[in-house]
């Protein structure tokens, strides 16, 4: 067996690996954390510092009327099916993602984007129980907003992958790996415009290169950078 190809089974089994630790229930997710990093099912994990919020937020989402289901390790909530919002835990604040934020108004200001690259999600942040009680019926309104605009079937109009610059390092590596450029490109145009923002959102060369090469379990396994 060639190198390459002992390299690219490597990849494979760290990531199905990885992916055995990831939590696959929602209460598991309460107690224990997402199982993404070595913090999960320890103390110091961040589910633990905003406890009391994220079940707060769980109460509202579930008495909206979504489903809480668990994917790529975190409580999402859905509607006949369709992705709503997610919640999340991380240092500074915990959040209500809502998939398709962009489309909800939001006189207040109060969504944000989760990075300067972010497309159709916007977060609502929350650092104490006393907010989260403060903006419930905002809270409310913003989660049946989200409920109509699934049931209108609206998208966001997202630029496309191709419109992406795939930085040099990617391009290098892919040259190198056969297998890797063919398994990139047969990936839906969402994931590989997720793997080229995360890419060329490093600024120094060594960086890119790392990022790459953790990615390249998922891509060869056909898998988004998140899942």
């Amino acid at each position: 067996m060639s190198g390459t190809k002992c390299l690219q089974f490597f990849y494979i089994f760290v990531n199905l690996f990885k992916k055995n630790l990831v939590t696959k229930d929602t209460e598991t997710y309460f107690a224990e954390g997402c199982g993404r990093c070595k913090l999960g099912g320890t103390p110091a994990c961040k589910v633990h510092t905003w406890a009391i919020e994220l079940q707060l937020l769980r109460a509202v989402l579930l008495d909206c009327g979504l489903v809480e289901e668990s994917k790529w390790g975190m409580p999402c909530y859905t509607f006949n099916g369709n992705n709503i919002a997610m919640l999340a835990a991380l240092k500074d604040f915990c959040s209500i993602g809502f998939f398709k934020g962009a489309l909800l108004h939001d006189e207040k200001g109060l969504l944000v984007r989760a990075g300067e690259n972010t497309q159709a999600s916007r977060q609502l942040r929350f650092t104490s129980p006393e907010q989260v009680n403060k903006l419930e019926e905002t809270l409310r309104s913003m989660i049946f907003e989200a409920i109509e605009v699934e049931k209108a079937g609206i998208r966001v109009q997202l630029k496309s992958a191709d419109e992406y610059e795939v930085p040099e390092e990617f391009r290098n590596r892919m040259e190198q790996m056969p297998a890797l450029k063919e398994a990139f490109h047969a990936l839906t145009p969402g994931r590989r415009r997720g793997y080229l923002i995360h890419f060329s959102g490093a600024k120094q060369a060594k960086t890119r290169e790392t990022r790459i090469d953790k990615c390249i379990p998922a891509i060869l396994s056909g898998k988004g950078l998140n899942e």
